[in-house]
C-alpha cells in the first residue's frame, strides 16, 4: 500500500509540473505497447487519448455525460483524486476457447466533482492491457445525486485517420444486416438499411454503426471498437462525425427517449477498444471476458457445451412449417398437414442424433399460437406450455429419454416480452418436468411493450431476467434476436450462446450472406460472445423441394465444415437436414468429431473480410482441430502446425475443397486425405473461392505409423 501512495503521488506531480496549462494523466500497459492518457484542460473539459507503439489508436476524444434529471451536463469537472492498481492474475472459464484467461492489467480511477456547483461526483476507470483499453463511468453513492436520468452519453473515440471499416448500419431492433466494407468517411447506413428481410428495424441516422466494430489504418493497426457488461444501460452505436472523423456514442432510447434510469451507486458498460498491429492478436483478445464479473453460480456441473440437430432447417426451406393450421374454425385448428414438429417427425431425429452422438434436437412449431404470430404486434400469442394436437410431450421424452438425447426447447415470443415474462416461471417448471435442460428464445418482430426497442435498457434488463432465471432452474440459454453480446457468458455461463448478427438461415430465404459475411463475423460479432450461426449445411443449392428455388448457401460444403472450427460456440447445431447428410456421412464425419469446448485456441492466420485459419485443442483430449474459410477469393497458404505436441505422431484427416470446388457453381465437391504428421510439418492449404479447410489430429496408433502415408 505504501508503495501504492507514492506512485500516486510521483504521478500526480509529475503531470502537473509538465503541464501547466492541461494536466494529463498516462498510464501504460504491463507490457508498455500501449499508453493512455487521461486529459483535463484549463476550462474543466475532460478527454483521453490512446497510443500503440507510439502511433495514435484514438486521438483526444471527449467523455461525459448529460442528464435529463437532474437537467445537467457533466463536461466539467475539478479533479478531486486519484487512484491507480494493477492485477495480474488467471482465471477458469466453465467453457471457453481456452483453460485458462490470464487478467493483466494497469488501473487509473480518475475522481472527479462537477465544477458548476452541483457537487455531482463522477469517477472515471480506466483499465490498460496489453491488448487494449476499457473505461466505464461510475457514479459512487453520494448527498448531491440519488436517482437520475441520462439523456444522452458523450464519450468520443476520435480515430487518426480514414480506416478501412467493416461495419453494418446502425439500428435500435436489429443486427442481422449484411456487412458494408468502406472507408470511415464513406458510411451511408441509408443504402443498407432498406433490407425487407428483416422483420423488425429502426433506422435513424445514415451515418450511424454499430459495434463491434472493426477498422484497419493504413500504418498497420488493427482496431476494434465495442462495450463490455452491458447491464441496465442500453446498448451503444456509434455516429461517424466525417469532417473529424470522429464517432460519437449514440445510446438506444425508450419509448420517450430517455436513455437511461439509474440510481448511485451505479456503473456504465465498459467501451472497449482493441488495438494491435497483428490481425490474429484482435482474434485472441480476452478484454471484453476480463472485463466482466465472475461468475457467482457455485454450481456449474449441469452447464454443458453440445451437439444438437433440429426441427428447423426444414421449415426454413419449405419442407414444413411452424404451424399447425392455416385455418381456423371456431376453437378448433384445421391441419394443413405440412407441421413439422410432429411426433413420428422428431423421432426420426432423435433416431438420427442418437446414432451419431449428438446430445440434442431443437424442435420449432411444437406450441399452438404459430398461426397467428407473425408481424401482429399482439400479446397473449403463445403460453409456451400448450402442444399443438399432433405433438405428444409424454411420449417424447420417453422416446428421447431411452436413446440418450435430450429434446430442446423452443420460446419464440413473437417480441410480446411482457407475456413471456409473465409465464417465464411456469414455462421453465414445465421445461424441467419434461426434461428439457436448454431453451432457445426468440423475439422477432417489434417489441411489447410498444415503444420500447431491442437493444434498449428495457430489453436490456429483461435479458439478464432470463439469465437468472433460467440459472435459477438450471437451464442453459441459447437467444435469438437479442442486443449484441459483451462478454456476459462469463457472468452467467448458462448463457451459450445467441444469434445477434445475420446467420445461416438467411441465405435459405434472401439475398444470402456474401462469402466473406463468415471472415468479418470473427472480427466483429464473435469478439462479444459464442454465436448460434447454424453451420453445417451440407445442401448447397437449396431447390431441394422447389425446383424454382434460385437461394443457395454462399459457400462451400468444407467451408461449412470449418465453420465449427473457427466461428466459436459451446452450443453448435448440425443445421441441415439428416437425409442430406446421410448423402455424405464421409465428410459429416468431422461434425461428429469436432469438439465444442476447447483447452486451446491458435489463431494461424487472419485477415478481416479475407480469412481466418484457427486451430482448437478439445477439452480434456489429445485432439486438435483446424478451421480454414476465406472470402470470394481462393487461396492458398503454408500453415505450420508447430501447435501439435513435440515428438508426437498424428494422423491428420484432412477435408478439403475439390480441385474444381468453387462456392456458386460448383460447391459440393469435397476430398477427404488421411497423412501422418507432427509438430515440424507445414500443410499446404488450398481454398476454393468461398471455400475453406477443416482438419482433424489425432495421435496415431502404431499401426497407422505404419501405414500412413507422411506428409509432404
Amino acid at each position: 500500500m505504501l508503495f501504492r501512495k507514492i506512485f500516486i503521488v510521483i504521478l500526480f506531480t509529475g503531470f502537473i509540473q509538465t503541464a501547466n496549462a492541461d494536466q494529463v494523466i498516462s498510464l501504460n500497459s504491463p507490457d508498455g505497447n500501449i499508453r493512455l492518457g487521461f486529459l483535463q484542460h484549463t476550462d474543466g473539459s475532460i478527454g483521453y487519448h490512446i497510443f500503440f507503439k507510439g502511433k495514435t489508436v484514438i486521438a483526444e476524444s471527449g467523455l461525459g455525460l448529460k442528464l435529463k434529471t437532474p437537467d445537467i451536463s457533466l463536461i466539467k469537472f475539478d479533479l478531486s483524486a486519484i487512484d491507480s492498481s494493477a492485477a495480474n492474475e488467471s482465471w477458469k472459464p466453465v467453457w471457453g476457447e481456452v483453460s485458462s484467461i490470464r487478467n493483466n492489467y494497469k488501473q487509473l480511477i480518475v475522481k472527479l466533482t462537477e465544477r458548476t456547483g452541483s457537487g455531482i461526483q463522477l469517477q472515471i476507470i480506466f483499465r490498460v492491457f496489453n491488448d487494449g483499453v476499457g473505461f466505464r463511468y461510475s457514479f459512487p453513492q453520494q448527498p448531491k445525486l440519488s436517482h437520475f436520468v441520462v439523456a444522452d452519453e458523450l464519450t468520443q473515440f476520435a480515430v487518426s485517420g480514414d480506416h478501412k471499416t467493416f461495419w453494418i448500419p446502425g439500428d435500435y431492433d436489429t443486427n442481422e444486416f449484411m456487412y458494408n466494407t468502406t472507408k470511415l468517411s464513406e458510411v451511408d447506413a441509408s443504402s443498407s438499411v432498406m433490407s425487407q428481410e428483416i422483420s423488425a428495424k429502426t433506422f435513424f441516422d445514415k451515418n450511424a454503426v454499430q459495434t463491434p466494430l472493426m477498422m484497419k489504418s493504413t500504418d498497420g493497426l488493427y482496431i476494434n471498437i465495442h462495450e463490455a457488461a452491458l447491464v441496465n444501460y442500453p446498448a451503444m452505436n456509434l455516429l461517424v462525425d466525417k469532417s473529424n472523423l470522429t464517432l460519437q456514442a449514440h445510446l438506444v432510447p425508450d419509448a420517450v427517449g430517455n436513455k437511461a434510469y439509474l440510481q448511485t451507486p451505479a456503473v456504465t458498460p465498459w467501451r472497449t477498444i482493441i488495438v494491435s498491429d497483428k490481425a490474429t492478436e484482435i482474434l485472441s483478445s480476452k478484454l471484453i471476458l476480463n472485463l466482466n464479473e465472475p461468475t457467482t453460480l457455485t454450481d456449474v456441473s449441469w452447464i454443458k457445451p453440445q451437439k444438437m440437430v433440429g426441427v428447423w432447417w426444414e421449415m426454413h426451406i419449405g419442407k414444413s412449417s411452424w404451424d399447425y393450421g392455416g385455418t381456423q374454425a371456431g376453437s378448433t385448428l384445421s391441419p394443413h398437414g405440412r407441421h413439422g414438429a410432429t411426433t413420428a417427425n422428431v423421432k426420426k431425429y432423435i433416431d438420427f442424433a442418437s446414432r451419431n452422438g449428438f446430445d440434442g434436437v431443437l424442435v420449432e412449431g411444437w406450441n399452438v399460437g404459430w398461426e397467428d404470430w407473425f408481424g401482429q404486434w399482439k400479446e397473449d400469442v403463445f403460453d409456451f406450455v400448450t402442444p399443438y394436437p399432433d405433438f405428444d410431450l409424454k411420449e417424447l421424452q420417453n422416446y428421447a429419454a431411452s436413446k440418450g438425447v435430450k429434446i430442446i426447447m423452443h420460446h419464440e415470443t413473437s417480441a410480446s416480452v411482457t407475456n413471456y415474462e409473465r409465464y417465464m416461471d411456469t414455462a421453465y417448471r414445465f421445461m424441467k418436468q419434461f426434461g428439457y435442460d436448454v431453451v432457445k428464445t426468440g423475439y422477432v418482430g417489434r417489441i411489447i411493450p410498444r415503444g420500447e426497442h431491442h437493444d434498449g435498457q428495457w430489453m436490456v434488463k429483461h435479458y439478464e431476467r432470463v439469465l437468472k432465471k433460467t440459472a435459477s432452474y438450471k437451464i442453459m440459454l441459447d437467444a435469438h434476436e437479442p442486443v449484441r453480446p459483451t462478454g456476459l457468458q462469463r457472468t452467467y455461463p448458462n448463457f451459450l450462446a445467441c444469434e445477434a448478427a445475420r446467420g445461416n438461415e438467411f441465405n435459405a430465404w434472401s439475398e444470402g450472406n456474401k462469402p466473406e459475411h463468415e471472415t468479418i463475423l470473427a472480427f466483429t460479432r464473435l469478439l462479444g460472445g459464442p454465436m448460434d450461426y447454424t453451420p453445417g449445411l451440407f445442401r448447397i443449392k437449396l431447390n431441394q423441394f422447389d425446383s424454382t428455388k434460385k437461394e443457395q448457401i454462399h459457400t462451400t460444403l468444407c467451408k461449412q465444415l470449418a465453420l465449427y472450427v473457427t466461428m466459436f460456440s459451446p452450443l453448435q447445431m448440425a443445421a441441415d437436414l439428416p437425409e442430406n447428410y446421410e448423402a455424405h456421412m464421409d465428410a459429416f464425419q468431422f461434425i461428429k468429431d469436432v469438439a465444442v469446448d476447447w483447452d486451446d485456441t491458435k489463431i494461424l492466420d487472419a485477415e478481416p473480410g479475407d480469412y481466418v485459419i484457427t486451430a482448437r485443442k478439445a477439452k480434456g483430449k489429445e485432439a486438435w482441430f483446424l478451421g480454414a474459410m476465406t472470402d470470394e477469393n481462393g487461396r492458398s497458404f503454408s500453415t505450420p502446425l508447430s501447435f501439435l505436441t513435440e515428438g508426437k505422431k498424428y494422423r491428420a484427416t484432412i477435408y478439403r475443397d475439390g480441385d474444381n470446388a468453387d462456392w456458386k457453381n460448383n460447391p459440393e465437391a469435397y476430398t477427404i486425405e488421411k497423412f501422418l504428421v507432427d509438430h515440424k510439418t507445414a500443410l499446404r492449404l488450398k481454398l476454393a473461392p468461398g471455400g475453406g479447410t477443416a482438419i482433424s489430429f489425432v495421435p496415431a496408433s502404431a499401426e497407422e505409423v505404419k501405414l500412413l502415408k507422411i506428409y509432404k
